[in-house]
This record gives C-alpha cells, sequence and structure tokens, in this order.
C-alpha cells in the first residue's frame, strides 16, 4: 500500500493552504486528492468566466436540496470541482469577518481561533492593493483588489447608500461599522486569483508533494480507533492509500459530512436507513448546517445603462470579451457584485448583521437546471443576506453507494430571527434605491415589487425568488463539549489521527464571504496538525 504521512481529501480553499503548509517541510511527504480536474480552463482565470462552466458536469459538483418554501421547489447548490475548489468558479468577494466572530469562537469553548490569532495569518498571506495598514498585509500569494474600471452606474449606487446613511469607505475590511465601498476580490489585473492560484502552484515544485486529480475518495479506513488512511477510486478502479501520521478530510460542508457518514460516523438512524455499519455513533455529522439565503431586489431602468447590454446579446459579449483580452478590464474582469455594504437591520443591533452586494445588471428568475442568462433590459439588482443566521439544516447520506445524491434540508429562514431580520434587511436594501442619483434612473421595482410589504410577503419572496449564498457551514462543527464532531483543534471525537478542516467546522457564521475566512482558519488548522506532528 503506498503511504504518505499527511492525506489531504479535498483541493479546495482548505486543501490548498494545508498542502502549502504541510509540505513546507521537505522531510514530510503529503498526498493532495482532488476529485476533479486541474484548472487550466481559460475561463477559470476570467473572473466572470466560471458562470459559463456552472452547468458542466465535469467542472461543477450540482446538489439538489429538498423542497423548501411557500411554493415548495428545489434548488441546486454548486460546488467547484477541480484544484481550488469553489475558489476557482466563485464570486471572489473577499471578506474576512471580525474581531466579534474570530473572539466569538473562543468565547464558545475553541481555544486559539481568536481575532489575535487570526489576524496575524491574513496579514500573512494577504497582498492587499490599498497598501499596509495595522490590519491589512502586503507581498503574501492572495492578492486583494477592487474593481478597476466599474461601471459609472455603481458611483450612483455608492451615493445613494450613504444618502441612506452608509459610511462610505475604501477598504469594507477596515472597520464593523455600517458602510460601502467597492467589493475587495481576489482579482489581479484581471484575472482569479484562487487557492490553487495562490497556495498550491508555488508548492507544485516540492518534491515530497504529490497531487492526484481525478481521484475519488470513497471512504476512510480505520484500525483500532485510528484513522490510517483511504479508499480511492480513479479510472474506474479502487484502491487504498495509508496516512502514517494524520488524514485531514476537507471536502467542504456538503462532501466532508458525506464522507464521515459513509466510513461509519455518523447518526445511528442515518447510516442503518442508508445501509452503513456503524463504526463511531456521533449525532452531530451533518446536522448543524447553516446557510446564508439571499434576498433579491432587481429594478428597471429608464436608459440603456450598466452590464445588461453589454453581457446578454451575441454581439455584446463578443465585444465584451474582446475588450476583456485586449485590456483585462470591463465586466467580465469584475467580482460578482461590484459594490458589497453592511448594514444593520434593526438600529439598536450591536453591529451589522446584513450585508448587501450592489451591480448594475440583473438576471431573470430560473429553474434549477437551466442556464443562468443576463436580461437584456437594462436593470440594477441587490443580494442580501442576514450574516449570521440562526436556522439549522442537515446533510444526510441516502445510500452507501457515493455516487447517490445527498439529502440536504437547508431550513432556511427557520427561526423567528432570521425571517425578521431578512425582512428588515429587504426594506434596508429598498432604502438605498430611494435616494439620489440612483433612484432617478429608475422606472420602478421588478421583483419582489413594491406591492410586497409585509414581514411574510417579504420572507415569502425570498424563499421563492431568492437565492442560496453558497456559504454553507456548520455541519462538522467544533466544540469543547463531548457531543461537538471536532474539537477546538479540528480533531474528530473518538478518532485518532482524523481531522476535518473546512467550513463544516464553524460552529458560528463569521460574518460575510467564506473564502478568506476558511483560508486563515486552514493556515491556522496547520500549525495545530505541525504542533502535534
Amino acid at each position: 500500500m503506498t503511504s504518505y504521512d499527511y492525506i489531504i481529501a479535498g483541493a479546495g480553499s482548505a486543501g490548498c493552504v494545508l498542502a502549502n503548509r504541510l509540505s513546507a517541510d521537505p522531510k514530510t511527504t503529503v498526498l493532495l486528492i482532488e476529485a476533479g480536474g486541474v484548472d487550466r480552463h481559460p475561463l477559470y482565470a476570467i473572473p466572470k468566466g466560471s458562470g459559463m462552466l456552472f452547468e458542466s458536469e465535469k467542472h461543477m459538483w450540482h446538489y439538489e436540496t429538498t423542497p423548501f418554501g411557500p411554493k415548495p421547489h428545489t434548488e441546486q447548490w454548486l460546488r467547484g470541482k477541480v484544484l481550488g475548489g469553489s475558489s476557482s468558479i466563485n464570486g471572489m468577494i473577499y471578506n474576512r469577518g471580525n474581531r466579534a466572530d474570530y473572539d466569538g469562537l473562543e468565547r464558545l469553548g475553541n481555544k486559539g481561533w481568536g481575532w489575535d490569532e487570526i489576524l496575524p495569518i491574513f496579514q500573512q498571506f494577504e497582498d492587499n492593493a490599498f497598501g499596509p495598514s495595522p490590519t491589512r498585509g502586503v507581498g503574501g500569494p492572495l492578492h486583494i483588489s477592487v474593481p478597476r474600471d466599474p461601471d459609472p452606474l455603481c458611483a450612483e449606487m455608492l451615493d445613494a447608500a450613504a444618502a441612506a446613511g452608509l459610511n462610505r469607505v475604501q477598504d469594507i475590511n477596515e472597520s464593523d461599522d455600517e458602510r460601502v465601498g467597492y467589493a475587495t476580490a481576489t482579482i489581479k489585473n484581471g484575472r482569479r486569483v484562487s487557492a490553487a492560484t495562490a497556495f498550491l502552484r508555488p508548492a507544485l515544485r516540492r518534491p515530497n508533494l504529490t497531487v492526484r486529480t481525478r481521484t475519488t475518495v470513497r471512504r476512510l479506513l480505520f484500525d483500532g480507533g485510528r484513522a490510517i488512511g483511504v479508499e480511492v477510486e480513479a479510472k474506474g478502479g479502487t484502491a487504498q492509500i495509508r496516512a502514517e501520521r494524520e488524514v485531514i478530510v476537507s471536502l467542504g460542508s456538503l462532501n466532508s459530512p458525506k464522507l464521515l457518514q459513509l466510513s461509519g460516523i455518523g447518526p445511528r438512524d442515518v447510516l442503518a436507513a442508508a445501509g452503513v455499519a456503524v463504526y463511531l455513533e456521533r449525532d452531530n455529522v451533518g446536522r448543524g448546517l447553516r446557510e446564508h439565503r439571499c434576498a433579491t431586489l432587481r429594478y428597471q431602468l429608464k436608459e440603456d445603462l450598466g452590464y445588461n447590454r453589454q453581457l446578454a446579446t451575441n454581439l455584446g459579449k463578443a465585444l465584451t470579451g474582446a475588450k476583456y483580452l485586449a485590456t483585462r478590464s470591463g465586466p467580465l474582469a469584475a467580482p460578482s457584485f461590484d459594490v458589497v455594504g453592511f448594514v444593520k437591520t434593526r438600529p439598536d443591533a450591536e453591529r451589522p448583521d446584513g450585508q448587501v452586494m450592489l451591480g448594475p445588471w440583473t438576471i431573470p428568475p430560473y429553474n434549477t437546471g437551466e442556464p443562468v442568462a443576463i436580461e437584456r433590459q437594462a436593470g440594477v439588482s441587490c443580494l442580501g443576506m442576514v450574516l449570521r443566521p440562526t436556522a439549522q439544516g442537515s446533510i444526510e447520506i441516502t445510500s452507501a453507494d457515493f455516487a447517490a445524491p445527498l439529502r440536504i434540508n437547508p431550513n432556511y429562514l427557520g427561526t423567528e430571527h432570521d425571517r425578521e431580520a431578512t425582512a428588515n434587511l429587504l426594506r434596508k436594501m429598498r432604502s438605498i434605491f430611494e435616494h439620489s442619483p440612483i433612484a432617478e434612473r429608475i422606472t420602478h421595482e421588478t421583483y419582489p415589487g413594491p406591492e410586497v410589504r409585509s414581514d411574510d410577503e417579504l420572507v415569502d419572496s425570498v424563499l421563492d425568488g431568492g437565492y442560496c449564498g453558497y456559504h454553507a457551514a456548520g455541519s462538522c462543527a467544533m466544540g469543547p463539549s463531548d457531543d461537538a464532531v471536532v474539537d477546538p483543534q479540528l480533531r474528530v471525537r473518538g478518532i485518532d489521527s482524523l481531522r476535518v478542516v473546512d467550513c463544516s467546522v464553524m460552529p458560528t457564521m463569521v460574518a460575510g464571504n467564506l473564502n478568506g475566512p476558511i483560508m486563515a482558519m486552514a493556515w491556522r488548522a496547520a500549525d495545530f496538525i505541525l504542533q502535534d506532528g
């Protein structure tokens, strides 16, 4: 049986960071396993290009939820099936969370995760275009920038947000006040900077790091209460690979609990129903799932302005593509939304509890499995999400077969807190577009429509016509108690030499987009692994 010191299952944001850190010692052998392929496709490098790969089974994982909403329907959750994982296909918006988020992890009993430990990690790996500051880093592998040539409508939306009471800032990560500014994003010179670009690629020349793509981890191998390796499938055949020190599961908040459950670690009733023998009963594997439900506002414009005209027609796309290839600028070089704000959904909130993302473009309602299209009619849109949702969903395997679908219950807006905050957030979003100068550009609100006013109506509009935030967390949450799946050093309780390192270990949401935070948390996890090694 082939063996390595460390086996890392999953080459997403966490896995790429871990592969870099753990292979830095030339005497340590590391295997990184990825079910997808390499990230050579040119659309991965174009910031908005990955949207053209969303329907591809080769490049994307597609997971279907259980039905939800007042008009019950399912939706697909997408994940990157490639080196870099979802950092190779995401919207690239870079938030870090803030002191209260990480100090809150420590207050829950997770020693070593406070802001004083995490901020220096961000500073170490950042290369921020704004330059150094007490909270920013430069010279690191992860480049951070704002849009190079945003559409003029973005400045008007910023002015309107400021008129609505938000503090206009240069760097949205510099404070935790109500604020708005251009989106900071993992983009450099008009090209995406994924976890693979920033962390894995520089380490590939190391002879002690092996990367296996198109290889699926089917189950974990155990011996006497210790993880000793993995069983993998590649090119139609299976093999077993041994880990001399540790197996690290970094498959994300959907596939990490899936792998544990398929390997016999999870709730007894779930495993029994799927026909999997129980190796270790752990009730919370796959439970505690949290996900952002994004509210959406769409407005029609009086004039043919913004990105729709550049992205909706074949001629517009050809001209926009030509501009990008020549200058690395324009809509294709921008993150998913050009403007980001943090707001309070109620005046007495201790800190912002909602995030808004604004852009000079709109997408129509679409059904699961259909390509996402840009509307031809000019418009502007705004997404908003309650930052720290309290509702918890679940993830369960449905069979002992790795290829069988998961049962994903998102339980969106399943608490009164989440429903009330979401309704208030939508009202806050509307208030921005009621102010000059953007208000004068608008003919009318196209979704959810001005007649939708009450809390229940607003919440229903979010469940029916909103979007998944693609920020799933909590399904293998850490904590100090015996019923937490992993301990504060991310070791799986009850199994030696096994850790989980990805967003599934977050017991609460870090406020904002999770790509940056999980990179920092993986860096911190590497410290723990090396200390134990």
